[in-house]
This record gives C-alpha cells, structure tokens and sequence, in this order.
C-alpha cells in the first residue's frame, strides 16, 4: 500500500496575474482556504499518511502554513527548491526523502479520481509486467485539441501529442497531473539541473515500454486553476463537487471483531462482508468514517500508537480489495481512567457526539444523506446528536446492512 505522495507548489502562476503577484498559485483560496488544503485533505483520505509538498517561489508561505503539520491523518514536509528546477529537476531534489513508489501531483489541478484504486491497478499491471517505472492518470475531454493528448496502446502509452488546431473539437485523452512513480525515475534526472517531467524524463520512459496508463471513470471532475476563467469557477464548483454523503462506522463489533480491548494487529478480524461494505460505500460515492471509542488507552492496556498501527492494518487490507476509509477518529478518555492524563468526561466519547461533529465540522458532508451503522446503542445515541440517521448492527453481512441502507 502506498504511503508518500508528492504535491508540484513550485510553478509561476503567470497566466493568473495579479493573484499570484505575491502568492503560490496553489495557496489561493478557493471556498474560504488555499486551494492546497483541499488537495491535501483529498490526498489523504486514500490512506496516504506522508505528504511532502515541493514548493518554488513564495515557498515560505507554504512553509508557514504547512510545515511540521499533521492534516487529515498525514504528516507534511514542505521542501523550497533553492532555484526553478521544473517537474523533472523538483523530483531529483526531493530525492533523499522519497520511498521506493510515490504518488506525484500537481499542486494547481484537482481530478475526483480513487487514488487507491489508481495504485492497486499499477501493482496489478507491475505483477504482469515486471520493469514499469510509471502510471499516468488521463481524462477523457470532448475537445482534446485544446490540450496535449495521450496515444495508448492497450494500456501502454505511446505517444504525447502537442496542441493541435487539427485536433480541434475532437474527444480524446489528456494528462490529468496524477502519477504513481518508482525511484528507478531519478536515474534519469540530472541532480541539480532543471528539467520537465514531462518533455525531458517520461518520454525516454514511454519509449522503453514503461509507462502505463489508467483513464479516470467518464464524467469525472477535473480542474486546472492556472487561468482566470478557471479559477472564478472552482469557487463555486469544488465545494459543490466535493460535498457527499457520509457512513459513519463504529469499529469493534461492527468492522472487526471485538475481542476486548481489541489493538493488536494480530487480533484485527473482520466482521462478515465488513471490508466489501467499505469499498461498496466509496465505489457508491460516500466519505467512510470510522468513530471508535478506545477507553483501553485510559485504562492502561495499550498507547495511541497501538491505535495508529491497528488502523494502518485495516487501510491495508482494505486496499487489498479496493477499499480505503477517509478519516478515523477515536476517544482515548474515560471518566473512570487508571491513566491520569485520560481521565476526563469527554464529549468525543460516545454516546456523545464529538467525534462525529469534529469530522462534520472538517469534511463537507451532505448530512441529510448520511449515516451512522454501529453495534451499540451508544452509536445509535451519538448519530442522533450529530443529526445522521443510525441503524443498528445487528450481525450478519456488514454489507447487506449497508446496501439496505443507502
């Protein structure tokens, strides 16, 4: 399962103006905040709990936002190219700190597209195909003149096509600014040298045989803010776009089983169709959420880092069928604590309604279609609270209760 991925802050913005006169293009506001935080919430609901974003010109702004920072259940790392370095030279100075496959994004464009189901299908084709170094994502657009264009052959690319007034009014495949990468890229890339991606790296690559491609479903969302137009519409249609219903889950008893107290990755065993419940709910457009409560840390049983590791378990093996859950929220407290520093009335503590408030609170959730499934009726009395309809696990298949509900 991939952990890192990249995000491109370095380019001029130029076509932008004045907006970009004295900030990052990727730090502009887009619905009340930069533009970035919503490609990093984005990023990091797939699971991806390292991002690192490349930053160029005004990069102390975006060390000063983001820097050092944990967002969405990912760590950021800012890093400023001492010079423009392009696509190509940006990835060969982030080299000490890249991991042997990483995701790379541009930081001015955002596709709705599963990021996990975009590196389950790389690792398939690579199970096939030993030696491939890159997957790109690419989206269908009814006028493919207007942009440069992707050939395949089979999943293979083939060629990139320049802009073509031949091409005008044409459907066809264009680069959508999504990669999944090997480190094998950087023998390509000239350490210290500016150089693009793009015209300078990828095409040696395609020429080998190396690059595949995955096209993103038909009618996804894609955006590039570079340009005046653009970006007076992503105001307005991002938020719209991003908004979606949600299913809250309660973790032991629902998820996986609960053998008490349950934090040991060895102990992690689903419940009937709970992992096929998951990636239903995201295929079906939903957030995933999971709110658990985990008095075991204020009694003394096990740390927060035994909850971290536990959760990474279950992201695993839920991508191992195409699954991912967005953002996990736990309560370490309990009123009656052995550990101090846990004991407090907490009102993240079901039945109280913290948790899933703090979630409705960072995430644009459609409230009036989303909903709480758990095994309690203190899951049923915090759903209530946060005002999402609850139904009641009961046993059986997770995800015959799942499609009965949504």
């Amino acid at each position: 399962m991939l952990s890192q991925a990249l995000i491109l802050c370095g380019g001029l913005g130029t076509r932008l103006g004045e907006l970009t006169a004295a900030t990052p293009k990727p730090m502009l506001p887009v619905a009340g905040r930069p533009f970035l935080d919503h490609l990093i919430q984005e990023v990091a609901r797939y699971g991806i709990t390292r991002i690192v974003l490349l930053a160029g010109r005004f990069g102390e702004q975006i060390v000063e936002a983001f820097d050092g920072k944990r967002l969405y259940g990912a760590d950021i790392e800012v890093l400023v190219e001492p010079a423009p370095l392009g696509t190509g030279g940006a990835l060969a100075f982030a080299a000490p700190v890249l991991d042997p496959e990483f995701l790379l994004l541009n930081g001015d464009s955002w596709i709705d597209a599963d990021l996990v189901r975009f590196a389950r299908a790389f690792h398939d084709a690579s199970a096939a195909e030993p030696g491939l170094a890159a997957q790109m994502l690419l989206q269908q657009v009814p006028d493919a003149g207007r942009f440069g264009s992707v050939t395949l052959e089979g999943s293979h690319v083939r060629a990139f096509l320049e802009k073509s007034p031949e091409r005008a009014g044409k459907p066809g495949l264009i680069n959508a600014g999504v990669y999944l990468l090997t480190r094998e890229i950087l023998d390509l890339i000239p350490a210290g040298t500016a150089c693009s991606l793009e015209a300078d790296v990828l095409p040696r690559l395609v020429a080998a045989g190396r690059v595949v491609a995955v096209a993103a479903p038909p009618g996804s969302y894609f955006i590039d803010i570079g340009v005046p137009e653009t970006f007076a519409r992503v105001q307005e249609e991002l938020p719209r776009v991003r908004t979606r219903p949600a299913v809250f889950f309660d973790r032991d008893g629902t998820l996986n089983r609960d053998a008490g107290y349950t934090h040991r990755v060895e102990d992690l065993v689903w419940m009937p169709g709970a992992r096929e419940a998951v990636a239903h709910a995201n295929a079906a457009g939903y957030l995933v959420f999971v709110v658990t409560n985990q008095a075991g840390v204020a009694r003394g049983h096990y740390d927060e880092a035994a909850i971290l590791s536990f959760h990474r378990a279950m992201q695993h093996q839920l991508s191992a069928v195409g699954g991912h859950i967005d953002a996990i929220e736990w309560c370490p407290h309990h009123i009656e604590a052995t550990v101090e520093a846990y004991r407090r009335d907490c009102r993240r503590r079901k039945p109280g309604p913290g948790m899933l408030e703090d979630l409705l609170a960072a995430w644009p959730v459609d409230t009036t279609r989303s909903i709480m499934i758990g095994d309690t009726e203190a899951d049923m009395q915090a759903a209530a609270a946060a005002g999402i309809r609850g139904r009641r696990y009961e046993g059986g298949s997770v995800l015959d209760l799942l499609r009965q509900s949504i």
